[in-house]
């Protein structure tokens, strides 16, 4: 059951739990479709709310496929460029991939990419595991304001926001309700 939660004047709703889930269905659809089936595919979330992501991606592939897609974390923590600012304030979670990535497909789901920093610490995360024949980008949502040159391969939703703004996926698993809102 959701939350309940006091109307905030400062948050503004952007998706809903029935968007979230359209959006999540079409991002399989577009992942089944680009790689031709589900053969070698691995799916990886980003920690924390990508983990939630990639296993509800993977339950709409199998519904489809009829087969499971092997579904792994990482923590992109110690791979950030910015750990120097932040310095104490790091948490360190334990990654976890049960699966050898080499020659495989590998979709990185993540909630929001903004600069890219977290999409390239992602990426040196996941060569320590092995070398995969490629490595695909799947984002709830694309608030842009990109730093790097990166791009993903599959998006929910394209959300232009100020730099100011706060984009924040909330995920039942982890926030009691699925949203996106800006603050």
């Amino acid at each position: 059951m959701a939350k309940k939660l006091k109307a905030d004047p400062n948050v503004k709703v952007v998706m809903d739990e029935v968007e979230m889930n359209r959006v999540l269905r079409r991002i399989a659809h577009q992942i089944i479709e680009t790689n031709k089936g589900i053969e070698g595919l691995l799916l990886v979330g980003v920690m924390q709310r990508g983990v939630p992501l990639a296993k509800r991606l993977a339950e709409m592939i199998e519904q489809q496929e009829g087969k499971r897609v092997p579904v792994g974390k990482l923590d992109v923590s110690l791979y950030r460029d910015d750990l120097n600012s932040k310095g104490k304030y790091v948490e360190v979670r334990k990654s976890d991939i049960p699966f050898k990535i080499d020659g495989k497909v590998v979709v990185l789901v993540d909630d929001v990419i903004f600069a890219g920093r977290t999409t390239r610490a992602a990426l040196d995360g996941l060569k320590d595991y092995g070398r995969a024949a490629k490595v695909q980008l799947a984002c709830l949502v694309d608030r842009g304001h990109r730093e790097l040159p990166i791009h993903p391969d599959f998006t929910g939703k394209v959300l232009p926001t100020a730099k100011k703004e706060e984009v924040r996926v909330e995920v039942m698993e982890i926030d009691g309700l699925d949203r996106v809102v800006i603050k």
